[in-house]
């Protein structure tokens, strides 16, 4: 059964829809403005410190818990439908990886959509992993995490470092990733009474912006599309009543198939990226924690 305090997810993305329903007319800088708010459910992690840099162009800030091993890093990108979201809504989830693995993150503010529609942003997320490399950190120091549309993201900057011929990052940890911008997964009509934030309708607006005059089945948006060959071990952790919960279990049947390592970790009664409960209720914790677990050998720690 889920914790009491996991409901506090459920609190903030009623609060969401209810105000966008309450104004279907609400433009783009009232959205991005309510989903600023997404990170008020993540404790404080403590003990982290945040600067922000300029990261090969690309607007970033690192995360540096106190006493972690500052010659490894994690990669971070951001959710919100490529549309909303920032390195300040996830700086705090962010640092509770980071202070649960030992290392340090660098949580990207990469160029959003409608302004930037696709590549830009897998442009910008292999732009700063190659400064990365330019500052003295090797790639097998280096992992790659994000959440939803940046679940996605830290998932298609590894075929774009693959496809230009850079070192590759040894793992990569997507929570509740979009991979599917066409919306064909089944549980988004299966759970679509159980998830409080995410409807085809609201997805479909979304990929609206980010794909621009692109096409849906870029291998670069999705993820169903892509040649998933030679990527690294990749742990997904995604919630039991997602709507976005087959996109995780479609790709990863087509990653298996690719001989990627890949695991696939669904919490029952979860919602779509409940590791913003991190230090607040126990299931994000736990997941948080066994991301750590499992991606600390792979970085030497």
């Amino acid at each position: 059964m889920a914790s009491s305090q996991s409901e506090a997810i459920k609190v903030l993305y009623k609060g969401w829809i209810d105000a966008m329903s309450a104004n279907p007319e609400m433009g783009l800088d009232e959205m991005r403005d309510i989903f600023e708010h997404w990170g008020d459910i993540t404790n404080e992690p403590g003990e982290v410190d945040y600067s922000e840099v300029d990261a090969g162009g690309v607007q970033a800030m690192w995360a540096v818990p106190k006493g972690c091993a500052e010659d490894r890093v994690v990669v971070c990108t951001h959710g919100g439908g490529y549309v909303t979201g920032s390195m300040y809504t996830h700086r705090k989830v962010f640092g509770h990886l980071a202070k649960q693995i030992g290392c340090k993150a660098l949580i990207l503010h990469y160029r959003r959509a409608p302004e930037a529609p696709h590549p830009a942003q897998v442009d910008d997320a292999v732009a700063a992993y190659e400064w990365l490399l330019s500052q003295g950190y090797t790639n097998d120091h280096i992992c790659t995490s994000g959440d939803s549309a940046g679940g996605a993201l830290c998932t298609s900057m590894l075929l774009a470092i693959r496809d230009q011929g850079l070192p590759m990052p040894v793992a990569a940890m997507p929570m509740s990733p979009w991979y599917d911008p066409e919306g064909t997964g089944e549980s988004l009509v299966t759970n679509a009474d159980k998830d409080a934030i995410v409807n085809k309708d609201v997805l479909m607006g979304m990929a609206g912006m980010f794909l621009g005059d692109g096409s849906p089945k870029d291998p670069l948006a999705n993820l169903l599309c892509a040649d998933l060959k030679d990527l690294p071990p990749i742990y997904i952790q995604t919630g039991g009543d997602e709507g976005l919960l087959d996109d995780s279990v479609r790709f990863e049947e087509k990653a298996r198939a690719a001989g990627v390592d890949v695991t696939l970790d669904i919490f029952p009664e979860m919602q779509h990226v409940f590791h913003f409960m991190a230090g607040r209720a126990p299931e994000a914790d736990d997941g948080i924690a066994k991301y750590a677990a499992w991606v600390k050998p792979k970085l030497g720690l």
